[in-house]
């Protein structure tokens, strides 16, 4: 059986922009693992019930193993498969984790403050109610009022200078080569990457410097995804 990964897609299923699913096709591909992607929509619950929850990614591995959350199939592929390591130690996991933490509570926000009004356009039409009502209900506005592009630039600069400060010193967040920490922080680039069609950073930017890194990796596997601006 192939392994397979259920992945978040737009109504154009060939848009995937989940940062969490980015982050989990990036660890496999770190481990050497080939993978078979399955489009996925909000609303297709049925489809991962299998799985016990909800959400994306799922990972159904060629012994039917069951894996989910990008973090858990993270600290899993440490475990199950050998080659080049993700995370490492318990301690270099735990640190993984606050950066897990810090990219999902601070730079997530900023990204979503940009792009949530262009994952609304290119999701599939069934989705977009569940889509809107959930988001309106945590925001406490609309889409529309909730984005506010400048303002999530100016979000999005405060979140940096963490980020831009390791870079500076390295090519990657976990040093000469990347590993899970990268993967962590640019699975949520990959959204704005995918859907929002504004540049978000200056070239000279280190971050942004990484960010052509992680786009080349594996043979361009992120910079190839097809993105809604040309479609």
């Amino acid at each position: 059986m192939a392994r397979i990964m259920y992945d978040l897609c737009g109504e154009d299923t060939a848009l995937r922009f989940s940062p969490f699913c980015w982050r989990a096709a990036l660890a496999m591909r770190h481990k050497g693992l080939t993978l078979e992607t399955r489009p996925w929509h909000f609303t297709d619950t049925q489809d991962i019930a299998f799985s016990g929850q909800g959400k994306v990614p799922v990972i159904v591995d060629e012994d039917d193993e069951v894996v989910t959350d990008s973090f858990d199939i993270m600290t899993w592929l440490d475990q199950k498969y050998p080659g080049p390591a993700l995370f490492g130690d318990d301690m270099a996991r735990s640190r993984a984790r606050f950066i897990k933490h810090w990219s999902e509570t601070t730079l997530a926000p900023a990204l979503m403050k940009i792009a949530i009004v262009d994952v609304f356009s290119i999701i599939d039409p069934k989705d977009q109610s569940y889509f809107r009502e959930s988001r309106e209900a945590r925001f406490g506005m609309t889409l529309e009022e909730f984005q506010d592009t400048e303002q999530g630039l100016e979000m999005l600069e405060k979140a940096l200078p963490p980020l831009r400060a390791q870079l500076e010193g390295s090519s990657f967040i976990d040093g000469d080569h990347p590993a899970g920490a990268d993967y962590l922080v640019f699975g949520m680039f990959m959204l704005a990457y995918v859907v929002h069609d504004g540049a978000l950073l200056k070239s000279d930017d280190p971050v942004a410097q990484w960010h052509e890194r992680m786009l080349d990796l594996f043979g361009g596997l992120a910079r190839n995804a097809p993105r809604a601006a040309s479609r």
